[in-house]
């Protein structure tokens, strides 16, 4: 879900820029709402059906060595043939992964272009600081995710396997308001503050 949302964010971000005076017009209510709508539809399917198409079977041990349920490690307790379930996780791993991240680069690269033929200096900067948190959270949580979901398994160690989904479970999730929120200007001034030795108030 947050691949798909993070590609919406960048289109956001390019209307925004590219056609500001029709932003409100593109974007409106019932646009936003289908789009979440389409985005949480697309995360469950995309969730839900490797899983009704090819059951996992166990036997043996079944302690999951990780912090999360990760579709890796339950392979890895398998007894069943799981060359087919490896299959449809690296095609849905190119659907979730692969045709967002292109969509957004895509979107940045018409934004970079939009930007370009602005003239005035001030309106560029203000331009690329409304896109910098965005690509700074793109970059940490689909640098993460790629790495854990598109290599081969056979040269992960669990260990890394497990600091490797807290970084893109944990921490860029705990990341995004800080990241978010040091765009606005009264956060800066109450950070400059506090570095400073200030009181707030």
């Amino acid at each position: 879900m947050e691949c798909f949302l993070l590609a919406i964010m960048a289109y956001d971000r390019f209307l925004a820029i590219s056609k500001p005076l029709h932003y409100p017009l593109i974007m409106n209510n019932n646009v936003c709402i289908w789009m979440v709508v389409g985005v949480w539809a697309s995360a469950f399917l995309m969730a839900v059906i490797p899983v009704l198409v090819t059951p996992i079977h166990f036997c043996g041990h079944n302690v999951v060595n990780h912090f999360t349920c990760e579709l890796q490690v339950l392979f890895k307790l398998s007894c069943s043939h799981i060359l087919v379930k490896e299959i449809l996780m690296f095609a849905s791993g190119v659907l979730v992964l692969f045709l967002p991240f292109g969509f957004i680069v895509l979107s940045y690269f018409r934004i970079a272009v939009a930007v370009l033929r602005i003239h005035s200096v001030e309106a560029r900067l203000k331009a690329f600081s409304t896109c910098g948190s965005h690509l700074t959270v793109v970059i940490i949580y689909y640098g993460t995710a790629m790495f854990m979901y598109m290599r081969p398994h056979s040269q992960s160690s669990q260990d890394e396997d497990k600091i490797i989904s807290v970084l893109y479970g944990v921490v860029t999730p705990m990341l995004n308001p800080l990241i978010y929120t040091l765009r606005n200007k009264d956060v800066k001034d109450a950070l400059k503050k506090v570095v400073k030795g200030k009181k707030l108030v």
